[in-house]
């Protein structure tokens, strides 16, 4: 299964409460744009699709389109069913789609139906080669492959070229592919690293690694690792007294234990969008309605939006919804959203972070 962001815990009980009203209002009538919502609704990811659920549920409350809920189980051979579901229903745009599994069997009749697709979670990047190659209508909020190393590697060339820097993992397939890429693209562009090495995780101490570090005379250093290994050596190297600046990756969006991370760390990942200013005024209504700002829940409520406004303006111009996706810029509360001609995020979902104690936020301008 090809999914994104881990899940988080939300008020179940509040949003079914919610979404059943939803759903009684939606029989009552069709109004505006029929939206197909495809999220798990029962089983282990059951909580992803409650989040997918809720987010555009709000969204499609707040705009006057129809919601059309559909269970997606995940499982092999099972998107057929889902586009059948989506076709019935008379959805003329479906978002959602958690699992790659259910997008391979979909798309096909999804293209004959003329129904656009938009996933928040998926980033195969075969299966967006394969839908480019046979016209199938898939959008993808979710990023793609390959963008969080390209993201880093802006960041380290931006702010750490002319610094000793050094690539360390933790010997994981995600580790070791992330690394590498960095690796690979900082080479190519002329700069090696003063130290590369392949560390063991989950160490209590990792006093011997920030030592060599230091004699390799880095003071730039990438981890490709989990969040608690990142906590270890940014405690060990401080209290060594080894001057660090310490960049993660997307896995540092975890819990914050059992060893809490020191302050001033960073990470290439994607943000809480509740805690930024253009997600603030939709996670406070959210909240309003019981609805916990977490997780899909956020990006959810964008790909509703942005199927409601497409949907909108391609009933006024007299052509197909998925013409309407390209060429025009959503101001959502995930921020503005556009999709390039190959159906994918025109901007890095990827963004510079800095742990503050309570969470992870864009840095702080550098000061003169």
């Amino acid at each position: 299964m090809a999914r994104g962001s881990p899940p988080f815990m939300i008020n179940l009980r509040g949003i079914a409460a919610f979404l059943a009203l939803l759903g009684a209002a939606a029989q009552g009538h069709a109004a505006g744009v029929t939206i197909g919502v495809v999220a798990p609704q029962n089983g282990s990811l059951a909580l992803l699709g409650a989040q997918i659920a809720s987010g555009a549920g709000f969204e499609i409350q707040q705009s006057g389109n129809t919601l059309v809920a559909i269970n997606e189980t995940c499982e092999d051979n099972s998107g057929a069913a889902v586009a059948d579901a989506l076709v019935a229903a008379k959805a003329q745009v479906a978002i959602g789609f958690l699992c790659s599994e259910t997008l391979e069997g979909a798309l096909p009749k999804l293209k004959d139906a003329g129904i656009a697709a938009i996933t928040v979670s998926v980033r195969s990047r075969i299966l967006m080669e394969d839908a480019l190659k046979n016209g199938w209508p898939l959008f993808r909020l979710a990023p793609a492959d390959g963008t969080e190393a390209a993201k880093i590697n802006e960041v380290i060339l931006k702010d750490w070229a002319a610094d000793p820097i050094a690539l360390i993992e933790d010997g994981t397939i995600h580790g070791r592919e992330l690394t590498e890429a960095v690796r690979n693209a900082l080479e190519q562009n002329g700069l090696k690293p003063v130290f590369t090495d392949t560390y063991r995780p989950g160490q209590e101490q990792q006093v011997a690694l920030v030592r060599r570090l230091k004699r390799a005379g880095a003071t730039r250093v990438f981890i490709g690792g989990d969040r608690n290994d990142v906590a270890v050596i940014a405690r060990d190297a401080k209290a060594e007294n080894i001057p660090l600046s310490i960049l993660g990756g997307d896995a540092m969006r975890a819990a914050d234990q059992p060893l809490p991370l020191a302050p001033g760390v960073r990470a290439v990942a994607l943000p809480e969008y509740a805690l930024l200013p253009e997600g603030t005024t939709a996670a406070d209504a959210l909240r309003a309605k019981g609805i916990e700002p977490e997780g899909y829940v956020l990006p959810s409520l964008a790909a509703a939006l942005i199927a409601g406004k497409a949907g909108e303006a391609a009933a006024a111009a007299g052509k197909p919804l998925q013409d309407a996706l390209l060429g025009t810029t959503f101001q959502t509360p995930v921020g503005p959203i556009a999709f390039t001609a190959a159906h994918e995020l025109a901007q890095n979902a990827y963004r510079l972070l800095e742990w503050r104690g309570n969470g992870f936020f864009p840095p702080a301008a550098p000061t003169e």
